[in-house]
């Protein structure tokens, strides 16, 4: 079992804060290794790139240095779609193009930072469960089943696309898949939820518009949720920082702004799970979301 440099980025130090507690927490009940990526620094998020794409790609690259050089791990954890993404870029813009690997190198050199050079990858919390647990493995450490509970599992738009970055995906059997990812169904299934049949499990949030155009991000969240509850759920599961914190607020915000209330509940995939091998609901940082789920997990036997 390799251990991992774990890679929370920016938003699992703020407002995924319990997505970050959650994760840590399941990691140890299921015995895994990892150590907290040291000196780490934002992957360039969506804005960097406007500046100039070089920057992001040097930023990014610079993690993985780090995890590789200092701290001899061959594998980034990135729970945050967003770092998953850039971090992945990364990895494929170095391995396809001469040009941007020296370019990273000369800068890692003038700056003084370690030089990546392709000897690290990056798994996402979800790959890395999946690889190193899995549905079996789950199952084997399930104290308080989930109990049927219906979820829609949502993972984003960044967990797939752009596809051409993520070669390890569509290769059969086993494999995850970019147009139906099932790893967190998986996951859940094995820890006794239910997946519901859900059709926009990797549509856009409009995480990158909440700030300049709030209605088109609160539209895109509603047709998430309104998706979900029609397909007969009761939780969105979900694995980004990002998107939970879009899917939160956009609930409120379609509630208080135009007087439209949806009731599903959303929590991090990581926290169902927690809860599955028995840790509390404070453990988890369940009463942390601002979506409030405890009535929902008591009547259903859970917490």
């Amino acid at each position: 079992m390799a251990k991992v440099a774990y890679y929370p980025g920016c938003a699992l130090e703020g407002s995924g804060g319990p997505y970050d507690k959650s994760t840590r927490v399941l990691v140890k009940e299921l015995g895994l290794q990892m150590e907290n990526l040291e000196d780490y620094n934002c992957c360039g998020a969506m804005e960097v790139k406007n500046i100039h794409p070089m920057l992001q790609t040097y930023m990014s690259a610079r993690n993985l240095a780090i995890a590789s050089k200092l701290q001899g791990c061959d594998t980034v954890m990135a729970p945050c779609n967003g770092c998953y993404r850039n971090l992945k870029q990364t990895e494929y813009e170095c391995a396809t193009s001469e040009e941007t690997m020296k370019t990273v190198q000369d800068l890692a050199d003038k700056s003084g930072d370690p030089v990546y050079d392709g000897d690290v990858r990056t798994l996402h919390a979800l790959e890395w469960f999946m690889e190193e647990v899995g549905p079996d493995g789950i199952k084997s450490k399930v104290k308080k089943s989930l109990n049927g509970l219906k979820i829609a599992n949502y993972y984003g738009c960044m967990y797939t696309r752009p596809r051409q970055i993520f070669p390890e995906k569509d290769q059969g059997p086993g494999s995850e898949s970019s147009y139906a990812p099932h790893f967190m169904d998986d996951l859940l299934n094995a820890a006794g939820a239910v997946a519901v049949d859900f059709p926009l499990k990797t549509a856009c949030c409009g995480g990158a518009h909440t700030l300049s155009d709030s209605d088109t991000s609160t539209q895109l969240v509603l047709n998430i949720l309104q998706a979900a509850e029609d397909a007969g759920a009761e939780v969105i599961a979900t694995e980004c920082p990002t998107c939970h914190s879009g899917l939160e607020m956009h609930q409120v915000r379609a509630e208080t702004e135009f007087g439209i209330k949806s009731n599903v509940k959303v929590i991090y995939f990581t926290q169902l799970l927690g809860l599955a091998m028995g840790l509390s609901a404070r453990k988890v940082g369940i009463p942390d979301n601002v979506s409030d789920s405890m009535d929902l997990l008591a009547a259903k036997g859970i917490v």
